[in-house]
């Protein structure tokens, strides 16, 4: 027997040429995206054109192009530039244009900066209107990702503020000494230890002045002496200038951020082969969704999930003009700001506390049988009764300001008298009457929700939670591969996890 081969004719003219439309199969996905995306109003991108110059790439095919690659897990934008002169399908989207990666670039990083987010919303309104998923119970959670930046320039918080107190200390010893060897007396005003916040001006001040004292009195310092206050002269006003500027990029809520992206802030990362995670520069991206669709994303610099919740609904309250009905979250979100946010907007909170889990067991509720949780209270007369039977009166309410800015009314209650009580060391462990301090508000909002988490609607929530928000994440990070960002800058970042979900949206229409 012979082996037959198929022919191949390379040269092969044809009568009638074959069209891309031809090529491109009916229920291929970037059909999908391209009449998805023709539906769209693109008002807000348009005005940001200038008339006059040459003619520019038409927005609508360049965000055709930019979503579709991030359906194919194509984020870079010479990839992308490859791609339309290589990829058939990528040819049909675009008409054929071949623009190249400064022009993607471009258009990606500046002409989508806050256009991007009603782009988004219209797609998830038009998924509405298909009955794919709604925009009035939400699925919520977070995850961190990555930023485009240097994993060891980074500005630590701590260490300036460390920095700053070394400076004063050295400066108050070096006032300290030139007030006792000089027999003038130095000007009270540029005492360092008067101080509240050490700067550049107050120190140049103080070493004038000690400098002055020490000319005037002619007295003669120790070499080391002098060289301390020459080094003081020369290095730290500058040094506390540099700390000024490198407070104000990190603003207030941030312990950190990176010199090579002064928008990421350094935090612990899950990684497979670490326990603790590793630091490094990154975002924490916060998204909800119904039916495995992304509703409504946002970036922050926090590290914890607990201070974007209120910030992360009041953009998808603005993004749709209509308030959610119920929001489901781990316990990472179970704060008194967020509950009490949640109940002023109407918004039912199936949110956990931070004990709502370890509650369930049985173990945890025998091991602490004289919690302040547990003991009697009596609502009318304002007292709570101790495990004796004691009558534990209140004795002042004092305001607690977290680390977020939010303030809490605290009460606290003492017991009359604990000596030679017999249960003493089980009961409390101070040396004096036992004082619990009560936050009647927040125990208040954590027992409605207990309540919305126990009831059969709660239960159908938190096992849907499981299996609608956590494996958006792991489809993105982990199936196509994002953990890392392009671009550098909170805006620049947001448009691209704005790209993220419009691709995953569509890629799960048509999956």
């Amino acid at each position: 027997m012979q082996v037959v081969f198929k022919q191949d004719f390379q040269g092969q003219g044809m009568l009638i040429p074959l069209t891309l439309e031809e090529l491109v199969p009916a229920d291929h996905p970037v059909r999908t995206v391209s009449a998805v995306l023709d539906q769209i109003d693109l008002k807000p991108i348009l005005r940001r054109y200038k008339a006059g110059g040459t003619s520019s790439y038409h927005p609508r095919m360049l965000l055709k192009a930019l979503v579709y690659a991030y359906m194919n897990n194509i984020f870079s934008s010479r990839k992308i530039e490859e791609a339309l002169g290589q990829n058939i399908f990528f040819m049909w989207l675009c008409g054929m244009s071949k623009p190249d990666h400064n022009t993607i670039n471009r258009f990606r990083g500046r002409r989508l900066q806050q256009t991007l987010e009603p782009i988004f919303a219209e797609v998830v309104l038009l998924l509405c209107e298909e009955g794919l998923l709604n925009i009035k119970d939400l699925y919520t959670d977070g995850t961190k990702i990555e930023a485009n930046a240097n994993r060891y320039s980074f500005v630590w918080g701590k260490s300036i503020k460390t920095n700053r107190e070394k400076i004063k200390q050295q400066l108050k010893e070096l006032w300290a000494y030139a007030k006792e060897v000089t027999a003038s007396e130095i000007n009270e005003d540029t005492d360092p230890s008067g101080f509240d916040k050490i700067d550049a001006t107050k120190v140049k001040q103080t070493i004038a002045a000690i400098n002055t004292a020490i000319k005037e009195a002619e007295a003669e310092l120790p070499k080391n002496i002098k060289q301390k206050l020459a080094y003081a002269e020369k290095n730290w006003p500058a040094a506390l200038d540099k700390y000024e500027v490198q407070e104000q990029i990190m603003g207030e809520g941030r312990n950190s951020y990176s010199k090579t992206d002064t928008d990421a802030t350094f935090m612990r990362m899950k990684e497979d082969h670490m326990r603790n995670g590793q630091l490094k520069p990154a975002y924490n991206l916060q998204i909800s969704t119904n039916n495995q669709y992304i509703t409504t994303y946002s970036i922050h610099q926090n590290t914890t999930d607990t201070n974007t919740l209120v910030a992360h609904t009041q953009e998808h309250i603005s993004l749709y003009n209509e308030v959610p009905q119920s929001i489901t979250a781990d316990a990472g979100y179970g704060s008194e700001q967020n509950y009490q946010w949640l109940e002023d907007k109407s918004i039912e909170a199936y949110v956990k506390h931070n004990q709502f889990d370890r509650l369930q067991h049985k173990t945890t509720q025998q091991k602490q049988p004289f919690s302040a949780d547990k003991l009697y209270y009596n609502e009318a007369d304002d007292y709570y009764v101790c495990p004796m039977g004691q009558h534990m009166q209140s004795i002042g309410t004092y305001t607690k300001t977290t680390a977020a800015g939010y303030s809490q009314q605290v009460k606290k209650y003492r017991a009359a008298n604990c000596e030679g009580c017999p249960l003493r060391g089980v009961c409390h462990k101070s040396q004096g009457n036992r004082v619990i301090e009560i936050n009647a508000n927040l125990n208040r909002l954590k027992a409605k929700a207990e309540e919305l988490l126990k009831s059969q609607k709660g239960i159908e929530k938190r096992k849907q939670r499981c299996h609608d928000v956590e494996p958006v994440f792991a489809n993105i990070k982990h199936n196509h591969g994002f953990k890392r960002f392009m671009l550098r800058g909170i805006l620049k970042v947001k448009v691209e996890t704005g790209l993220l979900a419009i691709a995953h949206n569509l890629r799960k229409k048509v999956a």
